[in-house]
């Protein structure tokens, strides 16, 4: 998950209002030093941290308490906001003909991003191409051209050609009746000055739309000074930050947007070209508070199935036999990695722990799943409580798989039929919750 650390030490600190049997000043500063501890072991800048606890504090004393909501909801609902408050709005990209500049560090991953921008225009129904003016990095050409290869999207460069001007100036003649232009600009160790100036020469050149600067959500407090360099030298449209998924931090990145007048465009969630989301900051925050992205999974959904393949309603109803497990498992499957998919559901927060286990379910697993489950009578497959140490003798016997795997379906499928539950009602019901804030 993003951010995964920054996101448990958050649902665990909403948890206490949850929990408290009164909300007073001694609850909420408890609370709102648990958030600082959290955002700053998370990179965030100090001061950002500062100023967002003591808006919280005086909000949570001082606001009177909305109709329909009671003191923990409010508190909960003032947090939600200030940490949508600290990032920003997002950067919105229009789905229309332009062209998108990319700029970054050597090592920002600023290549692969610009393949992963080419897949996602390219999902929306518009014709990308990318032009690859970074001559200064050995292999940039190739892995470029590989990956927009693998993609069926166009490319443009010209290898061995140290003139990366003149490749952007010949590249948008070649180019110019696609309708995303992506340019990837060379980067260096440091910010060199020869390194601004031909970044200033292509932008006077390629009048791009869009300006990206790609961030390493690992860099930490130093991704501060680079946005303001580039910000300064042409200005920045919005930030991309990148392999958010492999960091613990990613603080630092994010307040970085604040030297740049802009603000988060994309965000890299992982390896695979389908790993770039669009940023939106109250579904962002929803998702590190253990509310889930309703909206983003059927978005995902649209993008990957046919509209009867995924019975969203059956999902969060929570109620399912062994067959429509199967059959969800292997619809969520076509839509990427288990565990992004599931965090998009509102499980994790206040409440229902999803097990690590649930996300551990591969191709190779649904195929062993799928020989078992051939193997059970119809009477089983709706009532797998049915299903005793002589059956699963039996079973293990017709599907050719040992018992063990036969008692791994089942207990899977109980795993995940306790975390399903997690969806309706409860305590601390999250879909109301999720109304309540307008998600």
């Amino acid at each position: 998950m993003v951010m995964e650390k920054l996101g448990g030490s958050l649902q665990d600190a909403l948890k206490k209002l949850v929990k408290s049997g009164r909300i007073d000043e001694h609850t909420v500063n408890e609370v709102v030093k648990d958030i600082q501890r959290a955002m700053l072991q998370a990179d965030v800048n100090v001061k950002l941290v500062m100023t967002m606890s003591n808006h919280i504090k005086e909000r949570a004393m001082k606001e009177d308490v909305p109709s329909g909501m009671n003191p923990r909801e409010h508190v909960i609902r003032i947090v939600y906001q200030e940490l949508i408050n600290i990032i920003g709005k997002g950067t919105d990209i229009p789905l229309k003909p332009q062209k998108i500049m990319m700029i970054g560090l050597q090592g920002s991953g600023k290549t692969t991003t610009t393949s992963k921008l080419a897949r996602y225009f390219q999902r929306k129904g518009l014709r990308p191409a990318v032009i690859c003016a970074d001559t200064f990095r050995p292999g940039a050409y190739q892995q470029l051209k590989t990956l927009c290869g693998k993609l069926n999207v166009t490319f443009y460069g010209e290898e061995g050609n140290p003139d990366a001007v003149g490749i952007v100036e010949r590249g948008l003649k070649e180019v110019e009746k696609y309708d995303v232009i992506i340019i990837d600009t060379a980067g260096r160790h440091s910010l060199e000055k020869d390194l601004i100036e031909e970044m200033e020469q292509i932008h006077a050149i390629a009048h791009p739309d869009y300006k990206l600067l790609v961030l390493d959500g690992a860099i930490g407090q130093q991704a501060s000074e680079q946005a303001r360099a580039f910000n300064d030298s042409i200005g920045i449209s919005g930030v991309v930050i990148s392999k958010l998924d492999g960091t613990a931090k990613g603080g630092g990145a994010i307040s970085a947007v604040s030297e740049t007048n802009s603000s988060i465009a994309f965000i890299g969630v992982g390896e695979t070209p389908e790993d770039l989301e669009k940023f939106e900051s109250d579904r962002f925050i929803s998702k590190l508070l253990g509310m889930g992205d309703i909206q983003g999974l059927i978005e995902k959904a649209q993008e990957n199935l046919k509209e009867e393949e995924l019975d969203m309603e059956a999902m969060m109803r929570g109620r399912f036999t062994l067959k429509d497990m199967y059959k969800q498992l292997e619809t969520l499957n076509k839509m990427g990695p288990m565990k992004q998919i599931m965090q998009m559901l509102p499980l994790g927060g206040m409440g229902v722990k999803v097990p690590e286990e649930a996300y551990q379910v591969t191709g190779e697993k649904l195929t062993k799943y799928r020989v078992v489950m051939d193997s059970m009578t119809e009477e089983e497959m709706l009532n797998p409580r049915l299903i005793g140490s002589a059956r699963i003798k039996r079973i293990s016997m017709g599907s050719g798989c040992g018992p063990d795997d036969v008692r791994e379906l089942l207990k899977y499928y109980k795993t995940m039929q306790n975390t399903m539950k997690g969806l309706r009602g409860g305590k601390f019901n999250m879909q109301k919750m999720m109304k309540k804030f307008g998600m």
